[in-house]
This record gives structure tokens, C-alpha cells and sequence, in this order.
């Protein structure tokens, strides 16, 4: 089968959790289709990031997204109706060079990844799969709740702008995946259980147990300049570090991820490191401890959580992230906190009780290898596109 990929962003390099999807379905499912791809860019991408995906492509085009036309094409989706990110992503431009590609691969199947590249394909007459990934809604209604002002009044318009588009969308495509069945749920239309989960996974090889000396106590990691992320880590350093720095003076936590906001740089202390950018996440979670993860807002699946558990980390993280987890809890995979008092308690328990550090680190570790397997998932996905 001849299957177009279509999406935002350039799926490489993985900082990203819709680009690390998109890149392990497409390394995946090209082994047994013939996969092009078509892929929005800011910035030039670079030879590096093209050469990951040329084994796996026939052909690569590029869709340029320059801020001129960013600015242009928000003003008209606000004016329209539509959400704002749809006109963050969406030009004529490109709509006329997508409509070129499918005219020259005459694709089986067109596989589109978040509502926002919707727009592009919703009436192309090809049979077409769209993967929401994430309750998006939902999303936007929780930034709201902890927003104020002007900011508020911005995300609960994207939140309802968002919710209608979901719903108008579905009907527009053969096929609807998610990532999990949380997010499933929360999808605003009247046959939601349609839509197939398409949990992601780990690369196992690459997030194994590497026994290095521990120079970190503590670890969150993920891309520092999205919003649930600056949030969960100023709450950690705020809130959680300060009473557990009363029972371990020395104790040293990194925040690891690319490009920091200046929210998240502003939280460096003799305490706190904060990377930037790494080339081996790998690394960072062998020299540390504990993962702790503590979401406040967001949507979907956290695939640090899985990496880490895949590192033999004992894992430390909120309700909201727990709960996409298929049976986490059940398996005693993760240690889910409510309230600032349980972060601090479970932190405790990990550096003072050494069985229940081995037990938690052991129970993540057997989890995610049975439930979070790129092969397995993308098989999912590749039986629901032939049906």
C-alpha cells in the first residue's frame, strides 16, 4: 500500500512527543508499505534529519511555514471560526503544493497526524486516517484553569473552537486513532469508541539499564518550553524541593530537556541543573535516581514516564499523567501523588527504603516492556488502516 504521512512538523530530531510518534509509526510501518511523506517546517531542516528518514521514505517534501504567513493565516482562522491553530498551521500555499503530491503518488491511504493538518486532506478523495493523538479540548480547557486574564479568556476560546473542530472532523476521515483510551473518552463526538487507541512505545535497546554512578537525585525531563512542562517544573522546584532539601540538604535535581524557557532557566540553583538540549537522554537518566514527573496540565500519554521506567527508574508523578497508563497502578508501576505532601513522601521512601526502591523500579521496568512496544503498536495501527 502506497500510504502519504502528513504532518506538522519534521519528525527528527525526537524532542518532540508528536514527532517521536510520528518518527517510530513511519520506521515501522515502512516495512511493509511504501511510505511518502509530507512534512511542515520552520526552519530548514537539516541534512542529519532528513537522512533518518530517507530509508524509510520513497519520497520526502517539504512544506514551509514561514511566520509571515503564520501571522496571516491565525488572523483568518480567528475570523472564520476556527481554531488557532489550525490557522498555525494551515496556508493556500501549501494546500495547492499538498494537492500536487497526491496528484503525483496517488496514494491508497492518507495517514494525518493532529486535527490541525486536518484541514489539508479533510476533503481529498482518498481514503484517510486521522490521528487526534491527543484530547487537545481537554488540553486547552486545563491551561485555561490555570491561566488569568486575557490568557484565560485566549485558551477557553481555543478550548471550544478546539472541541468543535474535533467533532467536525471525524466524520471527514475513514479512520480514527488515539493514544490512549483516556483521551479517547474525552473526544467530543457521539461515536468516540470508534476511534482505535494506538498506545506509542519505547526503543527498549536504547532505554536499558546501564548501571552508572548516580550524580542526581532526582529527574524530569521532557521539551522545557511547553507549557505543562514549565509548569510541572516550577511546581517541583517551588513546592516539592524546598521541604525535601529540609530532610536532604545535598539533594540535586536536573530538569532535562531542549529549549528551556526563561521560566525554567530562572530555577538553576546550586540545587538544580538544567540542561538545555542533550544529545543522549539515555545518559541523564543513568546518572540519576528517581524520575519524577508532576503534571498538572496536559493531555495524552507521557512517553517520559515510559523511558524511564524502561531505565529501571522508580517513577514519581501525578494522577493526571498515571492515569493514561493502561493498569499502572494495578501493576505498581508508578507511585501516583496527589497532593505536595505525597511527592514529598514518596521522594522519601525512595532514597531512605532500598526494597521499595528495587520493587518500584522493577515492577516499571516488567510494565512497560509488556504494555509500550513500537512493533506491536504500530501493528495496531497498520490493521486498522487495511480494515
Amino acid at each position: 500500500m502506497k500510504i502519504l504521512v502528513v504532518l506538522s512538523r519534521f519528525p527528527y530530531p525526537l524532542e518532540k512527543g508528536d514527532k517521536l510518534r510520528a518518527y517510530h509509526q513511519i520506521r515501522c510501518l515502512a516495512e511493509h508499505h511504501d511510505l511518502y511523506l509530507a512534512a511542515m517546517h520552520d526552519k530548514p531542516v537539516s541534512d542529519d534529519a532528513l537522512n533518518q528518514l530517507k530509508p524509510f521514505c520513497k519520497e520526502i517534501f517539504l512544506l514551509e511555514n514561514n511566520n509571515i504567513k503564520r501571522c496571516w493565516n491565525m488572523g483568518r482562522a480567528f475570523f472564520k471560526g476556527l481554531p488557532i491553530q489550525c490557522g498555525l498551521f494551515y496556508n493556500k500555499t501549501n494546500a495547492r503544493r499538498l494537492q500536487q503530491i497526491v496528484d503525483k503518488v496517488h496514494p491508497d491511504h492518507i495517514y494525518c497526524q493532529l486535527f490541525r493538518m486536518a484541514e489539508y486532506v479533510k476533503d481529498l478523495p482518498v481514503r484517510k486516517t486521522l490521528d487526534y493523538q491527543d484530547v487537545f479540548s481537554k488540553g486547552m480547557a486545563r491551561r485555561a484553569e490555570n491561566s488569568k486574564g486575557l490568557v484565560k479568556w485566549f485558551f477557553n476560546m481555543e478550548h471550544r473552537r478546539v472541541a468543535r473542530y474535533e467533532a467536525e472532523i471525524f466524520d471527514n476521515f475513514d479512520h480514527k486513532t488515539i493514544i490512549t483510551a483516556v483521551d479517547r473518552d474525552l473526544i467530543p463526538h457521539p461515536r468516540r469508541e470508534e476511534i482505535a487507541v494506538v498506545p506509542n512505545g519505547v526503543e527498549f535497546d536504547k532505554f536499558s539499564y546501564q548501571g552508572e554512578e548516580k550524580e542526581y537525585d532526582l529527574i524530569f525531563s521532557g521539551n522545557m518550553g511547553y507549557a505543562p512542562n514549565v509548569d510541572a517544573a516550577e511546581y517541583l522546584v517551588r513546592e516539592i524541593l524546598p521541604p525535601l532539601l529540609v530532610k536532604f540538604p545535598r539533594l540535586r535535581l536536573v530538569l532535562c530537556g531542549a529549549t528551556p524557557s526563561p521560566r525554567v532557566q530562572a530555577l538553576r540553583s546550586e540545587h538544580v541543573v538544567v540542561t538545555g538540549w542533550v544529545d543522549s537522554m539515555t545518559e541523564w537518566y543513568a546518572k540519576s535516581k528517581i524520575f519524577i514527573a508532576p503534571m498538572r496540565m496536559g493531555t495524552g500519554l507521557q512517553n517520559k514516564l515510559l523511558e524511564a521506567m524502561s531505565m529501571h527508574l522508580p517513577c514519581i508523578t501525578s494522577p493526571l499523567a498515571a492515569r493514561p497508563l493502561v493498569e499502572a497502578e494495578q501493576h505498581q508501576a508508578v507511585l501516583s501523588c496527589p497532593e505536595t505532601k505525597d511527592y514529598v513522601a514518596a521522594v522519601t521512601q525512595m532514597l531512605t527504603e532500598e526494597n521499595a526502591y528495587s520493587q518500584l523500579a522493577a515492577s516499571g521496568y516488567n510494565y512497560v516492556h509488556q504494555y509500550y512496544d513500537w512493533e506491536n503498536a504500530v501493528r495496531i495501527l497498520d490493521d486498522f488502516m487495511k480494515s
